[in-house]
């Protein structure tokens, strides 16, 4: 069989296609600036998952600080889970990370998150994900 032809040329680029849209699609966060960090309180409005059903999912939370709201990136679903770590709407958090523009719009990468006097870590430091 020959596979130089055009019909394998055909979909190898198909392949390659296909490779770049979803990978656009994944929702992978900015890379994390220590230069950027902050501190913010807030209530937990809503915890989003990305995509919602399927795939690997990714967390993230949406919370109110004052009138403002943040969309607050935490980590892969998975990682909550292993670590049996639960966010429920109406609690009061304190998030360390951060702040980057994704998308145009402003989200947090969290590196900790202080929870009922826990903290939480997401990131050491240097920002590397700790999953």
């Amino acid at each position: 069989m020959n596979t130089s032809g055009p019909i394998h040329s055909h979909v190898l680029k198909l392949a390659a296609v296909t490779f770049l849209v979803a990978s656009a699609f994944s929702q992978t966060p900015p890379k994390y600036d220590p230069a950027t960090e902050a501190k913010v309180k807030g209530v937990v409005q809503e915890i989003k998952l990305v995509p919602p059903s399927g795939g690997k999912p990714v967390a993230y939370l949406v919370i109110k600080s004052g009138a403002d709201s943040l969309e607050v990136f935490l980590c892969p679903k998975k990682f909550l889970d292993d670590m049996g770590i639960v966010f429920k709407a109406d609690e009061e958090i304190e998030v360390t990370g951060s702040k980057v523009k994704q998308d145009g719009a402003d989200l947090m990468l969290a590196r900790e998150v202080l929870k009922n006097g826990e903290t939480l870590t997401f990131r050491f430091k240097d920002g590397k994900p700790a999953w």
